[in-house]
């Protein structure tokens, strides 16, 4: 056993003690399931690639899996790399012009003022982001339905369901162009994880999980715009100061 803790089953999210059951001589037996006479979780015989596979493929039992059974403990830094990415990549559009082919000047570009506010700014989108997901959420399920709302395992759930950011990460090694299109689908794809995130945590519907990202891609994008309308540039701040 992993430890004593609820587990969940991955194929019908009812609560569970253990997920195997240990006995002499190492042989190991997964724990059936009372309600659906079936695996608690099948995934902890499966290998890590099959898990991820199947996580990318938005599979209700790989996210039950990572998101009840498993103690990952990544999401904070997940979320801080997958910003220092979608940063970079800002920044290296903004400046694409000036951009050169000399590798040394990767160090330069790390160092810059601007690099730092658009990192800043990122994490302002993505707080606004999760925080009006959370706050639809509570506002429904907790006041209106009455329900009990984990906020601690609900914002882990929203920060690991972003892993498809990763996906920048060729554009941050081999300074890549990426099209529009491109980055459309990324966005979509994170989308969609964090949809499926919120439905399995919850064990709502889909129609709810999709207002909650609706809502939190609006607050982005407020936030975005008023970034945009009120651009606090390093240049023109030294500017000022001249």
């Amino acid at each position: 056993m992993m430890d004593k803790r609820v587990f969940r089953c991955v194929e019908c999210n009812e609560g569970a003690t253990e997920l195997h059951r240990d006995y002499s001589n190492g042989i190991l037996k997964i724990t059936i399931c009372e309600s659906c006479q079936k695996p608690v979780d099948k995934y902890i015989e499966y290998d890590p690639v099959i898990i991820l596979i199947d996580a990318i493929l938005c599979k209700t039992q790989a996210f039950r899996h990572i998101l009840f059974n498993t103690s990952l403990d990544i999401h904070w830094k997940l979320c801080v790399f997958c910003l220092l990415c979608e940063a970079y990549l800002r920044w290296s559009l903004l400046h694409g012009s000036e951009q050169s082919s000399d590798p040394a000047d990767i160090i330069r570009y790390t160092k810059e003022w601007e690099f730092y506010r658009l990192f800043g700014l990122a994490a302002l989108e993505l707080s606004a982001f999760c925080g009006s997901v959370l706050l639809f959420l509570w506002a429904v399920v907790a006041r209106l339905q009455g329900g009990n709302l984990e906020l601690r395992l609900l914002v882990r759930a929203l920060l690991l369901s972003c892993y498809g950011k990763v996906l920048l990460i060729p554009a941050v090694i081999w300074e890549h162009d990426f099209s529009p299109l491109c980055l459309g689908l990324i966005k979509l794809f994170v989308l969609t994880s964090n949809s499926q995130a919120i439905r399995v945590i919850l064990n709502s519907s889909r129609r709810l999980s999709l207002m909650a990202v609706c809502l939190g891609v609006l607050s982005e994008t407020c936030v975005a715009q008023v970034c945009k309308k009120h651009p606090w540039s390093i240049q023109e701040m030294l500017t000022d100061l001249d």
